[in-house]
């Protein structure tokens, strides 16, 4: 089986734009990371970014199911001890749902080289207006 290697001039990079209250947040975190890392494409190459920008707004309004609001947990440990803090989903949706989603992507997008570089490409903001060109949705 041939691999196709495209020439990195040659690619063209679109925009799409996902409205985040129309997903759940594994469903929107799948898809973004699936057009962020450029599986949607012919061209597409294992060890080549290739992928496409992506914005999703309306972060604060996407859906969840369940009890994840009261039951799921985010760590953060400072180095130090006793340093460890955690946050409920519900209390991080209030202060920072763009880190939400963010975080969600980050870790559907495979672990190596290429994903610092493919996170850049991810525009996530709260509300419905923001100042990108978008050329394409995602449903």
């Amino acid at each position: 089986m041939k691999t196709f290697i495209p020439k990195t001039k040659d690619t063209k990079r679109s925009w799409y734009e996902a409205d985040a209250s129309q997903f759940t947040l594994g469903r929107l975190a799948s898809k973004v990371a699936s057009i962020l890392r450029g599986k949607h494409k012919v061209t597409f190459t294992p060890h080549m970014d290739l992928g496409d920008f992506v914005v999703v707004k309306n972060a604060e309004k996407v859906r969840f199911t369940g009890r994840k609001l009261a039951q799921k947990k985010y760590h953060r440990f400072s180095g130090y001890p006793g340093g460890l803090y955690t946050k409920t989903l519900a209390k991080r949706m209030e202060t920072e749902p763009e880190k939400v989603i963010r975080d969600a992507v980050y870790n559907m997008i495979d672990k190596n080289r290429l994903r610092k570089h493919i996170l850049r490409r991810l525009k996530v903001v709260t509300g419905e207006k923001h100042e990108f060109h978008v050329e394409k949705q995602i449903n």
